[in-house]
């Protein structure tokens, strides 16, 4: 993401006119969002409510729009292969015991699930109508003996899940649709789960500006404010320069207990 880009704020009138003069096709699109966040927002209260509500819109459209914002298969896979690569680059093995927050309906998951050993995979999602998804992409992908765990969240503290034991949780465009305070719910509780020397890894929209959001739905962080939140509660925040190399239009950063510095999980 260049830094012109990080720089913006979306949120702007200025912004959205002159991405409207720019974009005109895509004007009705945009009302239409703002139709409906004004809707929801008057029927659902709290953000994890609200977005449930908005992945369901999204998902009886399209699961995979409701995922990655774009109808395309082949995109939807192109971003999977690259999270896959990414992670298994950067010390996911197949021993080791993952959580992925924001499952989806396995885009990257699918990978994640087959290169794991059996039973290593637990994947959580808000919207139950993409874990059905996700079940289809089990039995699609022939995946059902490595007996991939799938579970409903209401929130991010991880309560029903046993303290130390994963090697590896990982976000992809999780914290890009959450407020300050979801993301900082999630910085309390993940390292509680984490075994020792594991890594959290997670995606984030990145401004060197202004933090911002745009209709509740797509939020803009600047990297030293969630740093900043991660050692408030005993992690420690690498930010990782090599993702920035490949085509996506979010930033990445590896969190680590701060008192397993030493013995962390991968390069």
């Amino acid at each position: 993401m260049g830094a012109e880009a990080a720089g913006r704020n979306r949120s702007t009138l200025a912004h959205q006119a002159r991405y409207a003069v720019r974009h005109p096709r895509r004007v009705p699109r945009h009302v239409r969002r703002l139709l409906r966040d004004a809707w929801l927002r008057l029927r659902h209260r709290d953000h994890i409510s609200y977005y449930r509500a908005v992945m369901a819109s999204d998902a009886a459209r399209s699961v995979e729009a409701a995922v990655g914002h774009n109808p395309s298969r082949g995109k939807w896979a192109r971003i999977g292969r690259m999270q896959f690569d990414y992670l298994v680059g950067h010390g996911l093995s197949p021993q080791h015991r993952m959580l992925e927050i924001g499952c989806g309906n396995l885009r990257a998951g699918r990978l994640f699930i087959d290169h794991l050993e059996t039973g290593h995979y637990y994947g959580i999602d808000i919207s139950p109508h993409i874990l059905l998804a996700a079940q289809d992409t089990v039995v699609r992908e022939g995946l059902q003996a490595k007996l991939p765990h799938l579970a409903l969240a209401d929130d991010l503290t991880f309560a029903f899940l046993p303290a130390g034991h994963f090697d590896v949780v990982h976000a992809h465009s999780v914290f890009s649709h959450s407020p300050r305070h979801v993301i900082e719910e999630c910085f309390a509780h993940v390292g509680r789960v984490l075994a020792p020397g594991g890594f959290f890894d997670f995606t984030f929209d990145r401004t060197e500006g202004e933090e911002h959001h745009v209709l509740h739905e797509d939020f803009y962080y600047r990297t030293e404010t969630l740093a900043g939140l991660a050692a408030e509660h005993g992690l420690s925040a690498r930010f990782m320069e090599d993702w920035e190399e490949l085509p996506h239009r979010q930033s990445r950063m590896r969190l680590t207990a701060v008192s397993d510095r030493a013995r962390i999980v991968g390069p």
